[in-house]
């Protein structure tokens, strides 16, 4: 056992294994030490750019869900957008649930963002569910503002939802489409273009959004499609 692993184990804390264990049932509780995300990223700090930290970074995969969150924060270290790219390719095909998915985001990727759309479309069609969910967070994430194109609704619309936390991501995404870029995104409503567990997920979801007015959720409310419309 190396000595950053004795390190996670001793920030452990049993009634937050136990609650984190209920949240990620695709995670092997074994797996799992019960580490606070606000310790692991000080201990992510404290490494980074050491050769401890490129040690570890090299020994993929890891044993403990901590490890590879303390992975994810690590690469956040790095300001050199190749490296990041090449290092998230590394981990990510080992990612294995929606919590280290979401929680790491290298601000690097910001910088250059035409480079990270082409990234983008290779990661969506990784054969890795958790890979395209990085995809999609990072289509969220930095390209529904200024640099928003309406191709995208279109990439996330063709992800197949039969993997649970793709039909999840996928009807978070439309959600804040419908939030952010409006005109473009309602259409995918309207038309019905995504499957309709996705379709009602994004309406439910939006519904709940604060930053969707009353007036655009009663309308969302009308497009909810029915249990026995899936029928027909």
């Amino acid at each position: 056992m190396d000595n950053l692993t004795i390190r996670l184990q001793a920030l452990s804390d049993p009634k937050y294994r136990a609650f984190q264990i209920k949240l990620m049932p695709t995670v092997d509780p074994a797996t799992v030490l019960g580490v606070r995300t606000p310790d692991l990223r000080r201990l992510a700090k404290q490494i980074s750019q050491t050769r401890v930290a490129c040690d570890f970074m090299n020994r993929l995969p890891h044993t403990y869900y901590e490890e590879m969150n303390l992975h994810g924060f690590l690469i956040e270290y790095e300001t050199d957008f190749e490296r990041t790219v090449a290092q998230l390719n590394a981990w990510l095909p080992y990612v294995n649930n929606w919590a280290t998915c979401d929680c790491v985001a290298p601000k690097v990727l910001a910088t250059r963002l035409p480079d990270l759309e082409q990234h983008i479309k290779l990661w969506l069609s990784s054969p890795h569910p958790y890979t395209v969910r990085y995809a999609i967070g990072m289509l969220q994430r930095h390209f529904l503002g200024d640099a928003f194109d309406p191709k995208y609704l279109l990439w996330v619309s063709r992800v197949p939802t039969k993997e649970y936390y793709l039909h999840m991501m996928v009807a978070w995404y439309f959600a804040t489409a419908l939030a952010k870029q409006p005109q473009a995104a309602f259409p995918y409503v309207t038309q019905q273009r995504l499957d309709p567990a996705t379709h009602n997920k994004a309406i439910q979801k939006a519904i709940e959004s604060y930053r969707i007015s009353p007036e655009f959720k009663q309308q969302l409310r009308q497009y909810k499609i029915s249990a026995k419309e899936r029928t027909l």
